[in-house]
């Protein structure tokens, strides 16, 4: 594997620069089709699904982040990658977002694992082969935490599962999130929360007066529409940390050491270091969902991701845990 040599040093640049790098979109070369899947009487999600020429190499799912979709350009870049390697994408809305919101009378979180799973029985239903899971931030708490809950029944509907930037920690992230430095990011995802739950038309506007926090947010609506009564609670028992023991699919996982959302500390407990099950892939610079590169390998995560799965499906491990 290339190792990752940075464009910018800073985390705050890097994950600035990322959300706003130009990146390349297949969407012309393969069409998109809009699906919508009723995972509960009351909830439909939307997966949109491109299909590479021939028959597909694989089929590979990918994960938004917290307030995303999947027009998100890492999404977007991904499926770029996976299509001219062959493979289908399939980007994953959690319930809500993606415009979503009038076809669910609930919300989503952080560990909401069974909408996934519903669609991914559908995919097998059809005769489809067990697909990629590829979650980004949120997202990849979701599919940790999903592959850990099925243990050795994931390999049914799993063949592999790839995060970037994952908060597996959820109540250490949102503690970090909530610090001085990353006060500009927070505000942004206060709104975005703030304007899809009053989207849903459950909420009124008058209800955010005074929260400032996404865990002030998780704490007066995510937590108590799920049951989990507090934040704190919804954040222990949601955290993908605390399912990885089960885990018996291959797993890669890429974390900046910088990242400005999740303490890297995160990455050096047992639970990660111990399971041979995962490759923990290190850098030194990235940010938050960051990765770009010196040309040419500008969009490293996305080289690095379709490496790994290339590798598994040709039987091989294309790396082992390391810095790069």
């Amino acid at each position: 594997m290339v190792a990752f040599d940075p464009l910018l040093r800073s985390p705050h640049l890097q994950t600035i620069a990322a959300h706003f790098w130009r990146r390349p979109d297949a969407a012309a070369e393969f069409p998109t089709e809009r699906h919508l899947y009723r995972t509960e009487p009351d909830v439909e999600v939307l997966v949109c699904s491109q299909r590479p020429r021939g028959k597909a190499r694989g089929e590979i799912f990918m994960v938004h982040g917290l307030e995303g979709s999947g027009e998100a350009g890492y999404i977007r870049s991904l499926s770029t990658a996976a299509l001219r390697a062959g493979f289908a994408a399939h980007r994953f809305h959690m319930r809500t977002c993606g415009g979503t919101e009038h076809l669910c009378r609930t919300l989503y979180h952080a560990g909401l694992t069974g909408d996934l799973l519903a669609v991914l029985r559908e995919f097998r239903g059809a005769g489809r082969a067990p697909a990629f899971l590829v979650g980004f931030s949120l997202g990849g708490n979701v599919v940790l935490k999903l592959a850990g809950e099925l243990g050795e029944s994931a390999r049914e509907f799993v063949q592999g599962v790839c995060t970037v930037s994952a908060p597996l920690d959820l109540a250490a992230c949102a503690r970090r999130i909530g610090e001085r430095d990353n006060r500009v990011y927070e505000a942004r995802f206060v709104r975005a929360m703030r304007k899809r739950l009053c989207a849903t038309g459950r909420y009124q506007k008058g209800e955010f007066a005074g929260l400032r926090s996404v865990f002030e947010l998780d704490d007066r609506f995510t937590a108590p529409s799920f049951g989990f009564g507090d934040a704190a609670n919804y954040y222990r028992t949601q955290s993908a940390i605390g399912f990885l023991a089960g885990l018996r699919v291959p797993a890669l996982l890429i974390q900046a050491k910088d990242d400005t959302f999740v303490p890297f500390a995160i990455y050096e407990s047992a639970a990660v270091r111990s399971n041979p099950w995962i490759t923990l892939m290190v850098t030194e610079f990235g940010g938050h969902l960051g990765f770009i590169g010196r040309s040419p390998n500008r969009l490293w995560s996305d080289e690095a991701i379709m490496k790994w799965i290339g590798g598994v499906v040709v039987n091989e491990t294309p790396f082992e845990s390391s810095e790069v």
